[in-house]
């Protein structure tokens, strides 16, 4: 049978302003063009036999993936939408999906809900909707569901994104963030901290030689390579606000060990570690939009880093630390000059609004 796009079934209208109006939220025909014209035009594969008020799936074809539903939401309010490397219609899809691969789960259908403020260009507004559709291909899913809400001057900055994922988890797999046990190794993908580094130069707080670029990526690939390789993988957290020295500190919590990571074999950019000295951040907390932090057990920590390190978005993986016994719940840095110190959780923030 062939696929029918909504596009095939009905007229679709279109927005003739250059701005978003108030009247593009308020349920009438103004609503329905913008809609239309930036949204189902670049979200619709044909899945939807019509628009409903919902997304319906076939319980049998779920099931086809593995036994138990994963679910995730994120809201997004970078600053500002388009930056080096990346863009806050990508970052809504990928963070969404991340999220879900992190738990072992395949990725399949995303929700899309966006917060306008009165005066946006409808340009801009496309831009960002086309990111997302080419993301959402990217990675497999499909864009199902979603609401537009205009707010007055003011009541937003620019355009809010929330993303909900929905992804099945295949019944060998079973990460836990509370499994990690004393020995195991953990691991990282690559460099740390360039999505807030990103963010920062965007803004024009630092004049830098060399544009760094934010990380943001999907990660789905990489984490199936992963488990493959290395099936007994205790748990995989993405390093997003916060840090890797959140992350770090959350696991330990959870899984009742001490983490004792080093300095030397932390992956850093050296544009990163510079400004981050010259403005007294610490690279740990910085945000990353494509990293993971991976807890493996001993035995499995080779052929984890050989299945990154083959991978475009893991070559720069690194061990950068070990689970131990020593105080639960505490973690600690091994720092170059020889010394110890802890690594706490962060507390209040280093940049606002990064995704």
């Amino acid at each position: 049978m062939t696929t029918q796009t909504i596009a095939d079934r009905r007229v679709l209208g279109r927005v003739s302003l250059r701005n978003v109006t108030l009247a593009h939220g308020g349920g009438g025909k103004a609503m329905k063009d913008l809609i239309d014209d930036v949204f189902i035009r670049e979200f619709d594969d044909g899945s939807a036999p019509f628009l409903e008020d919902q997304a319906r799936f076939d319980l049998a074809s779920l099931a086809l993936h593995g036994d138990r539903l994963a679910f995730t939401t994120d809201s997004y309010v970078v600053d500002p939408l388009f930056f080096p490397g990346s863009d806050i219609g990508k970052l809504a899809v990928f963070g969404t999906v991340n999220d879900l691969a992190v738990g072992g789960a395949i990725p399949l259908y995303l929700s899309c809900a966006v917060v306008i403020e009165e005066g946006l260009s409808v340009d801009v507004l496309r831009r960002v909707a086309a990111s997302m559709a080419e993301a959402a291909r990217s990675c497999g899913v499909t864009i199902v569901t979603g609401d537009t809400k205009v707010v007055q001057r003011g009541a937003c900055d620019k355009l809010f994104i929330t993303t909900t994922g929905i992804g099945v988890i295949p019944p060998e797999i079973e990460l836990r963030i509370d499994s990690i046990a004393p020995g195991d190794g953990l691991l990282v993908n690559g460099l740390l901290g360039d999505h807030g580094a990103a963010i920062m130069c965007a803004r024009g707080d630092m004049a830098l030689d060399s544009e760094i670029e934010s990380d943001c990526a999907g990660l789905h690939e990489l984490i199936r390579n992963l488990l493959a390789a290395a099936p007994g993988t205790r748990c995989i957290r993405d390093a997003t606000r916060g840090g890797i020295a959140t992350v770090l500190n959350e696991m330990a919590e959870a899984s009742g060990v001490s983490i004792e990571i080093d300095e030397a074999a932390t992956p850093l950019r050296t544009e990163v570690r510079g400004f981050c000295e010259i403005l007294g951040l610490d690279p740990l907390y910085l945000a990353n939009e494509g990293k993971i932090v991976i807890a493996v057990p001993e035995a499995e920590i080779a052929q984890a880093l050989d299945a990154l390190r083959a991978h475009p978005l893991g070559i720069g993986a690194a061990l950068i630390g070990r689970a131990g016994n020593d105080k639960p719940g505490r973690v600690v840095m091994q720092t170059v000059f020889g010394g110890r110190r802890i690594v706490d959780m962060l507390v209040g923030e280093q940049l606002p609004r990064i995704c």
